[in-house]
């Protein structure tokens, strides 16, 4: 919900700065996403001017060359593109210096010879509305020289608003107004629909009959004739545009204008193009098809409702119009809908028809019937003011007011023992009354009658607390949890594991990233895995945000590339990330299910995944290291040491590769001997596709695995006070023995008084590989002689050179 803050000011106005009222509104649960700077920026070259004569180029047909008096007895030349302008128009006018809503700064400039001292404004040039056809021409009682700000709203902020679905009352201007008069206490002016100049009665000639009055609790709909279609005033094309909607038309700007500030939306037909005279609200039949104001054909079920005349579907209910009865130029009389619809239906039939509307987005959150006549009030103002319209009759209206208005107790001792501290009565009721419900005196409380604007979410005793509760304060409340016996909260195993894993992380330098579980469906593709592989098939989401992140990911390091892309792309080279997350493998089915099928397919299988990338350097530059060393199959792999160390499991790499995985850098990671995940160097075709030119290196590691084969309970050792034997040794090897093998022969060699091996040196030469290894020999009840390290030694040698083939280096 965008909210304009000079519309809300013609409401509520506080006396505190923009940034105080985004605060105090988020801190009382309507939270304020963002804060958005509409239209112009600065005001001060801005005013009203009138143009004194005008006349045609000398050398240009279109241009025209105006001599513009702004009040300060010095006439400007501007030159004018404008086929509209003409001489004694009051205008206005930007001076060199401004600055229009896209940034440009405006400058002094020669067209074709001539040069012009500013710009005469059209719509479009200060954010009010679309039209660039001509320039704006104001009220003739207009002073030149008037600041143009104190005219037209050329410049507001605007509130972007996130509304929870519990609140359909906060979609409009006038509910975030009622919601800061009661947070800040400034005064409310009464609503705009109070002074309605419609009247109640049937309306000759019109028709109405719901025949689902459980889908459609209230219809109402007004005649108005002598309408004449035109463009809307600059006041509401600047609210409409400010509120991120397109301006129209005159009767079609009113029905936006009305559903912004009431929360109420409207239709409105042209009654010459209804069928009959006549409108019914059915059930669509199975298959049934009409044509929306979006020039779209839309097929429809038996689950959605539509209003009809005698020709057939005319609108989808609750959600847009049809195209054969819109509102067009020559349009006379008009038919004003205002109706209260099935939430859940509305909701459900914008899903399937993937067709969402400032309409369905409030319906869907279920309005309450009283909203109509709200709406109805508000549109015969703006219709007779704005249209030249003449109302005919009274009021169709079926189904009536919603129920009577509910009373809850709200008690003082409840109130304490929710919120743990508390509430002077006085001041629970001054805060309800502030949001528009009825307080009267009680035994032990006071006694609330809710409002009809808060009908759906206010229902029981505890909503009240809440809602004294965020206008009080909640920061105001004790910090402590209220006591409840026998309760105690822990971590469990799992819990405790993954925390020490993300320590491990986090003290290795990585950030964490939390990316999204969505991938795009050239995510394998882009990662060259071949389609027999598992991760290659990802789940197809029926119903996604958008196409690129229409499938489930089946690996994190997509999510993680994406994120060092966006890193880069803002000069952050030194990327060390990690993300513990969800990916998911589909089932394997056979062709296209069924609906029942569908409906109890398999659900895919669900395994959290922790990775981690680097690229560039390990560690910021120094005086004394200019250039650290970057990342490699070596340094991750350290950092997967850590890992797995913390995590208490038993752990090896051995040679393997994977389709996204430099072939010669890459590895699989085994936990207990079972392969739980990989670890290497990014391909280099992989790595450009996410425009990382320097490469990366990352490993994934399957959470699960870790979990099965961790050491939940840490075992105690005796701290060993004799002396341990340390030695180096060095043997010869051809250059495809694997290292690993080396380490694991000479451990099971050096027997129980091995403690310790670990590989220090790697030396080529000569087409052979010498590796050296420290070797911490140690007894746990005596000091070791020589000779019996010596005998451990010699069957080191003797099982590296009968099972590897190596030779002791001299």
């Amino acid at each position: 919900m965008r909210v304009p803050l000079f519309w809300l000011y013609e409401y509520c106005k506080p006396e505190m700065s923009v940034t105080e009222l985004e605060h105090r509104l988020t801190m009382t649960g309507t939270k304020v996403e963002a804060v958005h700077a509409h239209g112009v920026n600065g005001l001060e070259h801005f005013m009203v001017g009138r143009v004194l004569s005008a006349d045609r180029h000398p050398d240009a047909d279109r241009l025209t060359v105006c001599t513009v008096d702004v009040g300060d007895g010095d006439a400007r030349t501007i030159v004018c593109g404008a086929p509209n302008v003409a001489a004694g128009q009051i205008v206005a006018v930007a001076e060199p210096g401004a600055v229009m809503p896209d940034g440009t700064r405006l400058k002094r400039a020669k067209l074709r010879g001539v040069e012009s001292n500013g710009m005469i404004l059209a719509e479009d040039e200060v954010a009010i509305g679309p039209d660039h056809d001509g320039i704006m021409v104001l009220d003739a009682e207009l002073r030149p020289g008037t600041p143009l700000g104190d005219v037209l709203p050329i410049a507001t902020d605007v509130l972007e608003l996130e509304v929870t679905p519990n609140r359909p009352d906060c979609l409009s201007v006038y509910g975030v107004a009622r919601e800061v008069h009661a947070a800040t206490g400034a005064p409310l002016t009464p609503p705009p629909w109070t002074d309605d100049p419609g009247s109640n009665g049937d309306v000759p000639g019109v028709g109405v009959e719901v025949h689902d009055p459980d889908l459609c609790p209230r219809f109402t709909a007004r005649l108005y004739e002598d309408v004449r279609i035109g463009p809307s005033p600059e006041w509401l094309k600047a609210r409409l545009t400010a509120a991120g909607m397109r301006p129209i038309n005159n009767v079609v700007d009113i029905t936006n204008f009305v559903m912004l500030a009431t929360g109420q939306p409207m239709h409105a037909f042209d009654f010459d193009l209804v069928s009959g005279g006549r409108l019914v609200v059915r059930r669509a039949l199975d298959g049934e098809t009409m044509v929306t104001l979006d020039d779209v054909e839309r097929r429809l079920d038996a689950d959605m409702v539509i209003i009809c005349d005698d020709d057939g579907p005319t609108s989808i209910a609750g959600i847009m119009g049809g195209e054969r009865s819109e509102v067009r130029p020559g349009t006379t009389r008009v038919l004003m809908e205002a109706a209260t619809w099935n939430g859940p239906n509305i909701q459900r039939t914008s899903t399937r028809l993937a067709l969402r509307s400032e309409a369905s987005n409030r319906f869907e959150k279920q309005l309450q019937p009283e909203q109509a006549m709200d709406g109805q009030a508000l549109a015969a103002i703006l219709m007779t003011a704005l249209a030249g319209a003449r109302l005919a009759g009274g009021t169709v209206d079926v189904g009536g007011a919603g129920p009577e208005p509910a009373t809850l107790r709200l008690r003082d001792a409840r109130t304490e023992r929710l919120l743990g501290t508390a509430i002077p009565r006085d001041e629970a009721a001054d805060i309800l009354r502030a949001l528009e419900f009825g307080v009267a005196e009680a035994d032990d409380g006071v006694d609330v009658t809710v409002p009809y604007f808060r009908r759906g979410d206010v229902t029981r005793e505890v909503d009240l607390v809440e809602e004294v509760a965020r206008l009080w304060g909640l920061e105001k409340l004790p910090a402590t949890l209220p006591s409840r016996r026998g309760a105690t909260g822990v971590l469990t195993p799992e819990q405790r594991l993954r925390r020490r894993i993300e320590d491990a992380l986090a003290g290795a330098g990585l950030h964490e990233a939390l990316g999204w579980v969505f991938a795009s469906p050239d995510l394998a593709d882009r990662l060259r895995i071949p389609a027999d592989d598992p991760r290659h098939a990802a789940v197809v989401l029926r119903n996604p945000m958008s196409e690129d992140q229409s499938r489930l990911r089946t690996t994190v390091l997509g999510s993680l590339l994406d994120v060092a892309r966006r890193n880069l792309a803002r000069g952050m080279p030194d990327v060390r990330l990690f993300e513990i997350g969800a990916v998911f493998l589909d089932q394997p089915r056979s062709g296209e299910p069924t609906a029942a099928e569908a409906r109890s397919e398999p659900l895919p299988e669900e395994r959290q995944h922790v990775a981690a990338l680097l690229t560039g350097a390990l560690r910021p530059a120094s005086w004394r290291e200019a250039e650290p060393p970057r990342a490699d199959f070596f340094s991750v792999k350290a950092i997967l040491a850590a890992l797995l160390d913390a995590a208490r499991v038993p752990w090896s790499v051995e040679a393997a590769t994977e389709p996204f995985l430099h072939p010669g850098r890459s590895a699989r990671v085994l936990v207990a001997g079972e392969p739980a995940g990989w670890i290497g160097e990014v391909h280099p075709t992989v790595a450009r596709a996410w425009d990382i030119d320097a490469g990366a290196t990352a490993f994934e590691v399957d959470l699960g695995a870790l979990e099965r084969a961790a050491t939940y309970v840490p075992r105690y050792h005796d701290v060993v006070s004799y002396p341990a034997v340390l030695q180096d040794r060095a043997w010869w090897f051809a250059p495809d023995v694997p290292a690993a093998d080396v380490v694991a022969t000479v451990r099971e060699a050096g027997g129980p008084l091995l403690r310790r091996a670990e590989i220090f040196d790697v030396y080529p030469a000569q087409g052979r590989v010498s590796l050296a290894l420290r070797l911490e020999f140690r007894a746990d009840d005596r000091t070791l002689t020589d000779e019996e390290v010596a005998q451990r030694r010699a069957k080191i040698d003797a099982a590296v050179a009968e099972r590897l083939g190596g030779e002791p280096r001299g």
